[in-house]
C-alpha cells in the first residue's frame, strides 16, 4: 500500500480521457491513488449518471514499453461473473430458460451424481455445492479446455445437498453458467455475447476468450525487477515473506471458516503452470475468472442496469425478470467467502467506505476490479487494472473510487455529499 503522506501530496492530474466537471472529485481521487505506482502498471476509470457517461480516464502503462489508452483490455477476475450473469438475465427475459426449471432440461448430462433437481437459481446464487475445483482437476491446464471443463461440471457431485447451504463458486461458476446458456439456446458463448450484449450496446471491449486479433489491446502484468542480486539475496528473509500471511489469508481465519472449503474453491492444482495472463489464459474461455474489458464496456453493460434493463430505447431485461436478479437470495453463511457478500442472483452488495446503496449490485474481481450499478441513483462504476495485486474482497483504492463515485452522485442528486 502506498503510503498516506503519498497519495495525500500525489498529482491530481495525472489521467487521460473525459470528466463531468461534477464528478471533478472521483477524478482527482483515482489520479492521488494511482500516481505513485504508474511504472508498474496502469488503470482506468468509468462512471455513468443518469443515462449518460461522467467519466472515462486511463493512466499508467499497459505493458514495458506501452501507456494504457483508451482501447486497452483488463483481465478482470470474478468481476467477469456480474457480465455472464447479466447475459443470463437476458436470455431469461429472451424465453430462453427460466430460473427455477431444472437444468437436466436443458442439459441432459449434467443431471448425474446428485443435481437433478439443480437449477439456474441454485448456481447463480452460489446454493449449487459445486464449489470445489481443486479435488476435480489433475491439473490447472484442463480450465483452457472448454468442453472438457462442461464434461467435468456434468459428472461433478455436489459438496452439500443443493440449496442446503451457500459457498462462493469461485472458478465453477462459468462453466455452470455458461454451460446451461450454450445447452439452452445451442449457441456459444462467444456467439450469445455478441448477439445479445457487445453489438446492442456498442461495446468497445467484452470477451470471454479474447480473440487473436485483440490480444495486444490486452494490459499485462508488468513484473517487478529485484534490485538485489540474487547472490546477495538473504535466505532467512525470502523464506519469512514467503510465509507472511496475506490479508485474504486472515480474514479466512479470523471469519472461523475452513480453510480447506476456500482452496478447494480457489485454487486448481497445478496453478503454477498456468497463467490468465498467457496467450493461452487469455484465449481461454473461463468466464468466472478470465473475463477481458474495457472500463467502459463493464460501466456500460450495468448503466443498462441501473436503467432497470433498458437502454436507448431497447429493452434488454423484462421488468418482471428485472424485479427477481437483484433480490437477495440468502443471508446465510457463505462456506468460502469471509465476509458478508448478500448474494443477488449472479451479484453481491456494493462494497465501499461507508454510503451505502441499499438497492444496488455488482461483483468485484480478485485482483480488485469492480464493476457494479445502483438503479436507485441511476448511477453504474467499472475500475479496471493490470498491477499484481490480489484480495477476494477488492482492495483500498476499489472502495474508495465506489465512495466517492457515491458520493459525487449524491452531491446532484441530495445537495450534499456526506460520507454514510
Amino acid at each position: 500500500m502506498s503510503s498516506l503522506t503519498d497519495i495525500i501530496f500525489a498529482n491530481t492530474k495525472n489521467y487521460q480521457g473525459f470528466v463531468d466537471e461534477r464528478f471533478q472529485d472521483l477524478a482527482s481521487q483515482f489520479s492521488r491513488l494511482q500516481d505513485g505506482r504508474i511504472e508498474s502498471g496502469g488503470a482506468a476509470l468509468a462512471v455513468y449518471f443518469q443515462g449518460q457517461k461522467v467519466v472515462d480516464i486511463y493512466t499508467g502503462k499497459k505493458s514495458p514499453t506501452e501507456l494504457w489508452n483508451e482501447k486497452t483490455l483488463s483481465v478482470c477476475y470474478s468481476t467477469g461473473k456480474g457480465i455472464l450473469a447479466t447475459l443470463a438475465h437476458i436470455l431469461v427475459s429472451e424465453g430462453f430458460l427460466d430460473y427455477d426449471t431444472p437444468i437436466i432440461q436443458y442439459w441432459a448430462e449434467f443431471g448425474q451424481n446428485g443435481k437433478e433437481s439443480m437449477t439456474l437459481r441454485h448456481i447463480l446464487s452460489h446454493q449449487s455445492g459445486l464449489y470445489d475445483i481443486r479435488n476435480l482437476l489433475a491439473s490447472a491446464v484442463e480450465m483452457a479446455d472448454w468442453q472438457h471443463m462442461l464434461q467435468v461440471m456434468e459428472q461433478a457431485t455436489p459438496r452439500f445437498t443443493v440449496g442446503k447451504d451457500i459457498a462462493y463458486q469461485a472458478l465453477t461458476f462459468g462453466w455452470l453458467v455458461g454451460g446451461v446458456l450454450e445447452k439452452a439456446t445451442n449457441q456459444s458463448l462467444s456467439s450469445l455475447m455478441q448477439k445479445y450484449l457487445v453489438g446492442p450496446l456498442q461495446l468497445d471491449g467484452a470477451y470471454f476468450g479474447v480473440p487473436n486479433t485483440e490480444l495486444d489491446r490486452v494490459a499485462r502484468l508488468i513484473q517487478k525487477v529485484s534490485s538485489i542480486p540474487k547472490t546477495e539475496a538473504k535466505p532467512s528473509k525470502a523464506k519469512a515473506k514467503n510465509n507472511k500471511t496475506s490479508f485474504a489469508d486472515k480474514l479466512v481465519e479470523l471469519s472461523g471458516q475452513n480453510p480447506q472449503d476456500f482452496l478447494d474453491a480457489m485454487v486448481p492444482k497445478g496453478m503454477r503452470d498456468f497463467s490468465f495472463f498467457s496467450d493461452q489464459g487469455l484465449q481461454a474461455v473461463i468466464p468466472a475468472a478470465n473475463g477481458v474489458f474495457t472500463a467502459n464496456s463493464l460501466a456500460k453493460i450495468y448503466a443498462m442496469l441501473a436503467n432497470q434493463g433498458v437502454w436507448d430505447g431497447k429493452v434488454f431485461i423484462q421488468p418482471e425478470v428485472f424485479a427477481k436478479l437483484s433480490q437477495i437470495q440468502s443471508i446465510k453463511r457463505d462456506r468460502v467467502m469471509p465476509i458478508q457478500m448478500k448474494w443477488r442472483l449472479g451479484y453481491h452488495r456494493v462494497i465501499t467506505m461507508g454510503k451505502r446503496a441499499k438497492k444496488g449490485f455488482g461483483h468485484i474481481g480478485y485482483n480488485g476490479s469492480g464493476a457494479w450499478c445502483d438503479p436507485q441513483r441511476e448511477l453504474s462504476f467499472a475500475y479496471t487494472h493490470n498491477f499484481a495485486t490480489g484480495s477476494i474482497t477488492g482492495d483500498y483504492r476499489l472502495w474508495g473510487l465506489s465512495q466517492e463515485t457515491l458520493r459525487c452522485a449524491d452531491a446532484e442528486l441530495k445537495g450534499s455529499k456526506g460520507w454514510f
